[in-house]
């Protein structure tokens, strides 16, 4: 990925310098179609995950922490399952292989 410093110079050169862009790949030393991305976008794009991330150990288990919390939110608060207690019932309980942060990033985001 490129710096904004490296956008700002191309965008600055190419649209006020007036370079053209085969000139502007060879004085900042990227591609011509670098630079014709460059010059359409006005700030490098971030990271786009292509899809939602695969959890082969996990996902068996997501209906049973589903259930759990909803299960919690019924219950008084000093009562609740942490994380580490959900990784730990459904390691004792049903088996689990999977690490402790993979369950306590689902809990998280759930």
């Amino acid at each position: 990925m490129y710096s904004v410093d490296l956008y700002r110079q191309v965008r600055l050169a190419c649209h006020h310098d007036h370079l053209s862009r085969r000139e502007a790949a060879r004085r900042f030393g990227v591609d011509r179609k670098t630079i014709s991305k460059i010059l359409a976008h006005a700030e490098p794009p971030g990271y786009q995950r292509s899809g939602p991330p695969k959890r082969p150990k996990l996902d068996p288990f997501t209906g049973i922490i589903d259930h759990i919390l909803e299960d919690d939110r019924t219950a008084h608060r000093k009562q609740r399952h942490t994380a580490k207690r959900i990784f730990e019932r459904l390691r004792d309980e049903y088996g689990f292989t999977g690490g402790q942060t993979i369950v306590k990033d689902y809990v998280r985001d759930g």
